[in-house]
């Protein structure tokens, strides 16, 4: 069994064959999938994904790109859903200096606020970073983001940012560009992390893992991301399958 422990089934693109999405991963041996919600919309659906699948849990928090959009009133709506019990963590928050809607210090206060609510609610934090390690690694070390724990989701750090992260009790999660023939960065990576502390997603819709490059991904594929990493590391399938979900069993509590 694999978990893919990050994933959007709430996004549009899987509006006309949802119930087709989920058979496909379930037949390709995927047990559970975490869904992220990132804005109002999608954490609505997030929510009635994880009434509607058994086997679906989510995600919830507001993404840094929209962080100009948040108010302490959605952070307040954010908390009282994390209540839920197929809620397992708090994300995806942190920090993307790739697009410019949201300032970079409107970024930052957000970021801080969202560790402060996986504090509080007792979740794990689930990381996105683009463009912006050195200030993510400054700001999970400043807010005591050891207490939460996480993920740092789509890893794009070198094998440096990996041992600090690390060392602040956060898990590395990788996808679709560990199987990318040019991408060396992932694939160092993937044999890098403790494997205790390695875990797999999509992020379908994007990120599809290769020969799908380019098209829509979905979590049946998240099983091409477990095969690349565990030749690369030397091991079963079998193997990196185990480990990897225990890893998210004992993370998300499932």
């Amino acid at each position: 069994m694999l978990i893919d422990t990050h994933v959007h089934l709430n996004a549009d693109q899987y509006e006309e064959d949802l119930e087709a999405v989920v058979t496909r991963a379930e037949e390709a041996g995927i047990g559970k999938m975490v869904v992220v919600g990132f804005d109002r919309k999608t954490i609505e659906r997030t929510m009635e994904l994880i009434e509607t699948y058994d086997n679906v849990y989510g995600v919830i928090g507001w993404h840094p790109v929209d962080a100009i959009d948040c108010t302490e009133k959605e952070l307040e709506w954010i908390e009282s859903l994390a209540e839920h019990k197929k809620i397992v963590g708090i994300g995806e928050t942190g920090l993307d200096y790739h697009w410019d809607k949201s300032p970079h210090d409107v970024q930052k206060a957000l970021f801080k606020k969202q560790i402060a609510l996986a504090k509080r609610v007792g979740l794990p934090v689930i990381i996105h970073n683009r463009n912006a390690t050195a200030n993510c690694i400054e700001i999970l070390k400043s807010e005591n983001a050891h207490e939460a724990g996480g993920i740092m989701h789509a890893f794009s750090g070198d094998e440096n940012d990996a041992d600090e992260v690390l060392s602040m009790n956060f898990h590395i999660s990788l996808g679709g560009p560990v199987t990318f023939k040019n991408a060396q960065d992932p694939k160092d990576i993937a044999v890098h992390v403790p494997l205790d502390k390695l875990l797999v997603e999509t992020d379908a819709p994007y990120l599809a893992p290769h020969p799908y490059r380019g098209k829509r991904n979905e979590p049946a594929l998240v099983k091409l991301v477990a095969e690349k990493i565990a030749e690369l590391r030397g091991i079963t399938f079998e193997t990196l399958s185990e480990q990897t979900t225990k890893n998210a069993q004992n993370l998300f509590g499932i």
